[in-house]
């Protein structure tokens, strides 16, 4: 986010910046230095803004509408928020929306309810910032800290965002969901006097991760997934290790335009507040000529140093002296690189053979699938030296390359690592016995930076795969609870997907997990109340299981004669076009070298075939929807682009239609409030609605785990299912079983195979289930299972 996005003003709004030609502004930029609801009065002037931003910026900033309310709810006098919000809301509904200002409104009611003690001087700010913490559509610390340099470099850039524009719905959602959920936060004053004072441990209610933050979390739970999986094992376990002694920074410090400190801070040009006291003891005349004529000193303004954003490039040598435990090593190397809690950098791969080729390494899927890369050359010199005369025209690029050590003393490739420091900024050599050795190339010279030996003998001594076995022996059931393909009622959409299709006015998705879902968009709500104006989105089905496919190229879909799913498959990188019968597996493939087909064709479906098709060719190349793969040159019809653009602007659509699920289940269990817990996160019941939210509560009665299966003691079982559902079977027969989505934020629902409550996110599309208000559907199972667990334990 740029600080004219941020700050942007907007047409017919509750919040204007506004200029005040009697305050000068320190800065220098005189204008806008206001901010004011229009019709009612002024919020605060733009230092004083500017200052809360600097408190505020260790943790993120609150969209800066909800900020603005919130300092003007929190001041002395007269205040009057909801004519002006009602009056922006209402003027940009186009009626599929709904901003919630009454909840907003309600929130904003509470602060201004709270009184001198809490709203005045000091103990304002710690309101802001105990109302800020972990805000919904917060900006990152990170990027509040740039947004700020900017500003206090460039003031007057504050003028492109006080020219007005028209808001877009998600604009005033920002600021309105940030308020609403505020007040579910805090329902009432006392509890927002509570929190300041630290007695209320505050859930998390984000609904999105705040821009552009990175979480150890995160990195820390993929690096387990790649421990658990046995095929990415051993590299897995390496990682932490190397991070323990890594000594590559994951930031620059760039210094700023001006010196810092000495004789070389001083200047003829200046604000007199910074002239140096010396000056003052010159004789009258002689004080007044050095100021007419700039001779007097100042002090320059210091600059802190600025964060340099670069992007690294990272190359491993896949050559035959790199196979096998120097391979491991140069993935662990690289994964080191880009999974570190710190790194903030962006990061592309490449694997050196006869060849460079790009890959990702964001999944345990792209590790173990680009492991297997192998070449049998001797040394890539050449794959090297072709990569480098590639134009990077990237401002602030580092090269990592990743070798055996024994390859840096080949004469070829020595040379051109010489040739090329300025652009090799680090060279990592690994080796079979796991030493790993990094370099860094500094004005010229090599410099031995680390050496870290890692004990493989130790980190690889329990694979998953001796685990499983004993814990086969110590359990009389090893086999994971069967689950079925589809529940009551519909899955949550995975946030990611390898591609998304429409076919005959139908969503379909071909998920992570190589499942093909279909999905649907509505309007029509059960109960607006519980819906953003985003939440016209719909959860999903599974059509097909456990696909076979890479998740690379371009896909498209379609159905044949028999109404059987057909997938075809351009890998054009591999040169290689295939086609893929979901239901019977049946699979063909076309090798398309020598076919001359340019890079920047789409593979769409049209009209009964599959194209690789461009806009402004004659020709494009068609493929066959029946039989055995083929492909032929045929005219390039405007219908077909016609309905590929429209197919495309539908598709986008699916782009945001996911949202985030909980399927890391650990810990199940039910706490001291009496409410479940799963993976530390607690659900909570609210406003005809539950939903899950952070665990700050001990655990009174653990499940036990048995794979996906956690028994009480009384003998009722929650299945969990990785794909985002929760099945509950008690021990009490008079409840049925009943189903829950497991989705991490947001509202949730209940269904059994009958009945139905709660977000209609989750309904299918067409159900005979009986709709029921969520009350009614948590008190009949949801409470019922949980206090049939408790009644046993009492």
């Amino acid at each position: 986010m740029e600080l004219t996005e941020y700050f942007q003003s907007y047409e017919h709004y509750f919040w204007e910046w506004a200029t005040d030609e009697d305050v000068p502004d320190s800065s220098g930029y005189h204008d806008n230095n206001l901010v004011i609801i229009p019709n009612e009065g002024a919020v605060a002037y733009r230092p004083y803004v500017i200052e809360v931003l600097k408190e505020l910026q260790p943790q993120g900033w609150p969209p800066f509408g909800a900020l603005v309310m919130m300092l003007y709810a929190t001041q002395d006098g007269y205040t009057n928020f909801a004519d002006p919000i009602t009056a922006t809301t209402d003027f940009y509904n186009t009626g599929n929306f709904d901003f919630h200002a009454d909840r907003a409104i309600r929130f904003l009611d509470n602060l201004k309810s709270l009184g001198k003690t809490y709203t005045y001087g000091q103990n304002r700010m710690v309101l802001l910032q105990t109302l800020c913490k972990n805000i919904h559509n917060s900006v990152s610390s990170g990027n509040a800290e740039l947004i700020l340099n900017v500003y206090h470099k460039r003031p007057q850039k504050l003028s492109e965002a006080a020219y007005k524009i028209n808001a877009s719905p998600s604009a005033l959602n920002k600021d309105m969901a940030a308020l609403a959920l505020l007040f579910e936060k805090f329902p009432t004053t006392q509890s927002i006097i509570d929190a300041m004072k630290g007695i209320m441990a505050e859930p998390e209610l984000a609904d999105e991760v705040a821009e552009e933050a990175t979480t150890v979390e995160t990195e820390q739970d993929f690096i387990q997934e790649l421990i658990e999986e046995p095929k990415t094992f051993q590299v897995g376990s390496l990682i932490k290790r190397i991070w323990s002694g890594l000594k590559i920074p994951m930031r620059h410090l760039s210094p700023g335009d001006q010196p810092i400190g000495g004789i070389s801070d001083m200047t003829n040009k200046g604000e007199l507040h910074r002239m140096l006291l010396s000056e003052f003891a010159n004789e009258d005349e002689i004080f007044m000529s050095r100021i007419a004529n700039n001779e007097v000193l100042y002090i320059q303004r210091e600059i802190p140093p600025e964060e340099n954003v670069f992007e690294r490039i990272i190359l491993i040598d896949t050559s035959l002296k790199n196979w096998g435990t120097p391979k491991v090593l140069a993935f662990a190397s690289a994964l080191a690189v880009i999974k570190h809690p710190k790194a903030h950098s962006q990061c592309r791969v490449f694997t050196l053979g006869q060849t460079s080729t790009q890959i990702s390494l964001d999944t345990v899927a792209d590790v173990v699938e680009n492991m297997n890369q192998v070449s049998s050359i001797l040394e890539v010199s050449a794959a090297l030296e072709k990569f480098l005369e590639e134009e990077h025209t990237e401002k602030d690029l580092e090269i990592f390359f990743i070798t055996h050590q024994e390859n840096i003393s080949n004469g070829k490739l020595q040379k051109l690592i010489f040739q090329n420091r300025d652009r090799l900024k680090f060279l990592v050599t690994t080796s079979s016995d796991g030493e790993l050795n990094f370099f860094k190339h500094d004005k010229g010279t090599r410099k031995h930076l680390q050496k870290i030996i890692l004990p493989l003998h130790e980190l690889w001594a329990n694979p998953p795969q001796r685990r499983r076995k004993k814990d086969d022996s110590g359990s009389g059931n090893s086999k994971k609870t069967e689950v079925p393909m589809n529940y009551p009622l519909l899955f949550p959409t995975p946030s990611n997907k390898i591609a998304g299709f429409l076919y005959e006015g139908e969503f379909f998705m071909l998920s992570t997990k190589k499942q093909l879902l279909k999905t649907y968009f509505s309007d029509n709500y059960y109960n607006r109340d519980y819906y953003d104006y985003y939440k016209t989105y719909h959860g999903c089905e599974v059509l097909i299981d456990d696909i076979s496919v890479k998740p690379r190229g371009q896909f498209a879909l379609a159905r044949n004669k028999q109404q059987q799913y057909i997938l075809c498959q351009y890998q054009p990188d591999k040169h290689l076009l295939s086609k893929l019968n979901l239901n019977t597996k049946e699979y063909s493939e076309l090798n398309l070298t020598g076919k001359q087909i340019p890079l920047n064709m789409k593979l769409i479906y049209f009209d009964r075939n599959f194209y690789l098709h461009q806009a402004l060719v004659p020709s494009v190349f068609k493929m066959n929807l029946e039989g055995t793969l083929s492909i032929e040159t045929v005219k390039n019809e405007p219908e077909i682009e016609k309905n590929h653009i429209k197919a495309e602007a539908e598709t986008e659509k699916l782009t945001h239609s996911g949202i985030r699920i909980l399927n890391n289940f650990n810990t199940v269990g039910i706490n001291a409030n009496g409410n479940l817990v799963v993976s530390n996160h607690e659900l909570n019941q609210m406003d005809d609605s539950i939903r899950f939210y952070k665990n700050s509560s001990a655990i009174k009665i653990p499940a036990e785990q048995n794979k996906n299966k956690f028994s009480f003691p009384d003998g009722s079982e929650i299945i969990t299912d990785s794909r985002g559902m929760l099945s509950f079977r008690s021990s009490n027969k008079s409840i049925p079983e009943f189903y829950m989505p497991s989705s991490e934020h947001g509202y949730l629902s209940l269904a059994t195979y009958t009945e139905f409550g709660g977000s209609e996110y989750y309904l299918p599309e067409t159900t005979l289930l009986k709709v029921k208000k969520m009350d009614e559907m948590y008190t009949q199972y949801l409470r019922a299972f949980i206090d049939q667990i408790m009644e046993y334990g009492a």
